[in-house]
């Protein structure tokens, strides 16, 4: 079982039976230093934070020690990936995602449990097929990228540029790029611990690399995979074409064929390529986020929400990427229920529709709650899979980063203390702009983005154990900051992604 030693000791310490806190007692003369803030963060307030983790370690425990005999998540996930599987935005499969999530929630006996309607766009990818026409003859692994265009009906067959920049296809100019198709080679670095995953540097030839090279007039664009391994099984995700340029056809490549152009090209071969896809972007069409809610005890009108996106690529059964994250907080919120743990504020599930490719569900859910958004008190994503949980990204004042610190010593039995000031997340960092505390759940990403996006997404890659610590980690924080005499410190935007 999951620490239990460790979690029983914890919990003879605290020498309370009660499951609901005290009311927090006076700050001690000198008060404990949280870990200080990344040098980026916010300057500190004027206002000291009240430590308030010694109130809550009994209850901490008791949803530690249920979370690890609990096996309500791993069914809900099972279900979502195996029986439901991806669940592209406009898909019938994201239709049928909403409405089993509704159910579930319902059957777990949550308060105003119901979808709100979202529209969203609806890319379908189509028939696609690639290879090397010379010097060689080779199939190539590939994937459509999303909101993408398809080739003409008998595809195109091109010359190929290989560079490994943007300063490189730059070089070149239109003289160089026109008619051609570019094949971005640009490696992603590999994961380390100091800096994590390369994701956020290399997807960037993702998002503006066929955007950049149409401007130049090239033909079709090949994008290395956004990943460190792939064994010929590459990644998909959404490219971003600027208004007034002419969306074409763009495709991820494996590693392994990409770094084989690569050196036909630097022999100085000519490398020709003949690709064909089917991508086409429709109307858009309605889908839903879906809500739940622990109605809170005494200021049920203040919320604390968390949530993950219940929409997916269309590859794989989107278990990590984010059926994971939908699991955690759905499960989250019925291990309190099942608890009895009722806060002093709401805490509210949201399962967020179009993250992949719009974001969508996120900008409708403010504008729908734009009249409440000054009650959300704080903001949780889990979308970075499912591992072994390392603490939370607070994008707050130096007042939330150090209670968060504070609050975050709770999660001690799991391993999951570390609070950092960053960017919370993508659906959430919609409600961080409108100045609402944000917290990302952090996790040990060293092999996320092999299966991100990918055919290799699916429920084999989760270690239930993993997803119980996620869970249970997201469930406390949830119940601390929402049953805590006072708020949690001010939202501030996330910094500002280069």
């Amino acid at each position: 079982m999951l620490l239990r030693t460790c979690a029983l000791a914890l919990l003879v310490a605290c020498g309370s039976s009660s499951q609901t806190p005290v009311e927090p007692a006076a700050p001690p003369a000198e008060e404990p230093v949280a870990e200080a803030p990344p040098e980026e963060a916010p300057a500190e307030p004027e206002r000291p934070a009240t430590p308030i983790a010694d109130q809550y370690r009994e209850v901490a425990v008791k949803i530690i020690l249920s979370a690890d005999k609990d096996g309500g998540g791993w069914k809900k996930l099972q279900h979502l990936t195996d029986h439901i599987g991806h669940r592209i935005s406009g898909s019938p499969a994201l239709d049928k995602a909403t409405a089993w999530a509704i159910t579930a929630m319902k059957a777990d006996g949550h308060e105003n449990v119901h979808g709100e309607k979202v529209m969203v766009p609806k890319w379908v990818r189509g028939a696609e097929s690639g290879r090397i026409t010379a010097p060689v003859e080779r199939p190539l692994a590939l994937l459509q990228l999303g909101n993408s265009a398809a080739t003409p009906a008998k595809g195109i067959t091109a010359p190929v540029v290989v560079v490994g920049s943007f300063d490189e296809l730059d070089k070149l100019g239109a003289a160089g790029v026109k008619g051609k198709i570019v094949l971005f080679n640009h490696p992603m670095r590999p994961w380390n611990q100091k800096e994590g995953p390369g994701y956020g540097e290399a997807v960037e030839y993702r998002n503006k690399g066929p955007s950049r090279a149409s401007k130049l007039g090239a033909a079709a664009v090949l994008v290395r995979t956004v990943s460190n391994r792939t064994l010929r099984s590459p990644h998909t995700g959404n490219t971003k074409f600027e208004k007034d340029v002419k969306p074409i056809p763009a495709v991820a490549v494996s590693i392994e064929d990409a770094e084989l152009m690569a050196r036909l090209a630097a022999e100085g071969e000519k490398v020709t390529v003949q690709l064909r896809t089917g991508g086409k972007l429709h109307k858009d069409v309605p889908s839903e986020n879906v809500i739940a809610e622990i109605r809170g005890r005494e200021k049920p009108d203040e919320v604390v929400v968390m949530g993950g996106h219940i929409d997916s690529w269309d590859v794989g059964q989107g278990a990590h990427d984010d059926g994971g994250g939908c699991v955690i907080t759905m499960q989250a919120l019925t291990l309190l229920r099942q608890l009895g743990l009722t806060p002093r504020r709401t805490i509210r599930v949201v399962l967020f529709t179009n993250e992949e490719n719009g974001l969508k569900g996120a900008k409708q859910y403010v504008i729908d709650h734009a009249a409440e958004m000054d009650k959300h008190v704080l903001a949780i994503e889990a979308d970075t899979g499912v591992f072994a949980p390392q603490g939370f990204e607070v994008s707050g004042d130096a007042d939330a980063v150090r209670r968060a610190t504070d609050i975050a010593s709770l999660l001690e039995p799991i391993g999951a203390t570390h609070i950092v000031f960053s960017d919370a997340g993508a659906d959430v960092g919609e409600l961080v702009d409108k100045k609402v505390v944000g917290m990302g759940l952090s996790m040990d990403t060293s092999t996320y983005f092999d299966y991100h996006h990918s055919q290799a997404d699916t429920l084999d890659k989760v270690r239930p154990e993993d997803l119980r610590r996620d869970i249970a980690a997201v469930a406390i924080i949830a119940y601390v900051v929402a049953d805590m005499p006072d708020r949690l410190g001010v939202g501030l935007a996330p910094p500002e992604k280069k």
